[in-house]
């Protein structure tokens, strides 16, 4: 099994990377979180997990060996396969995922797009008590402040995910304090620039 990769980004699509280890081209596929947070260019290191279908090997990688677990966690619930599994990596962030799991929050999970409310409601059910409840934060604590909550909330209805509207937020000048449309404003050039 290919546990981990480490080596240069070639190529970046939506939820895949092209790492080229030693001269060969390993096609990773990455939560979103992960991917715009590199470019072309750059070194990483990834945590692997190779998953072996009938017509398929695909290579999914993440930043933590965390991710991975959790990945791997979700792959367990029944409906949930490898792409459902990244796309609920790339539009919550773990402690989006840990907190919607732990207080069942059906609604939250539900907003991925791909997982109905009978998935969502089946992966609270099978991983409550995998996932612990420690240390758990509400999503709108998690890197935002309350002045900038109802940001988080214009970013995420105009159809950006959490990751990337807290992304965005946190490239907000400090100084000098912007209004909500300013800053709503500047982070949305931040976004088309991705």
């Amino acid at each position: 099994m290919i546990a981990s990769l480490e080596g240069e980004i070639q190529a970046i699509s939506d939820l895949s990377m092209v790492i080229s280890v030693n001269g060969v081209g390993f096609k990773v596929n990455c939560p979103e979180s992960f991917i715009i947070e590199h470019v072309a260019g750059d070194n990483v290191f990834v945590f692997t997990q190779l998953i072996v279908r009938e017509n398929d090997l695909s290579l999914y990688g993440f930043g933590t060996e965390e991710e991975r677990k959790f990945f791997n966690l979700l792959l367990m619930v029944d409906g949930i396969g490898p792409k459902a599994a990244l796309n609920t990596l790339s539009k919550l962030a773990l402690p989006e995922l840990q907190y919607a799991i732990v207080t069942e929050n059906i609604d939250l999970l539900s907003k991925v797009p791909g997982i109905g409310r009978k998935t969502a409601q089946k992966i609270t059910l099978y991983l409550k008590d995998k996932v612990s409840g420690d240390a758990l934060v509400e999503p709108t604590q998690l890197k935002v402040n309350e002045n900038q909550a109802d940001l988080l909330s214009a970013l995420t209805n105009l159809g950006y995910s959490q990751i990337e509207a807290q992304k965005a937020i946190q490239h907000l000048p400090a100084e000098p304090k912007l209004s909500l449309e300013e800053s709503l404003l500047a982070c949305l050039n931040y976004l088309q620039r991705l």
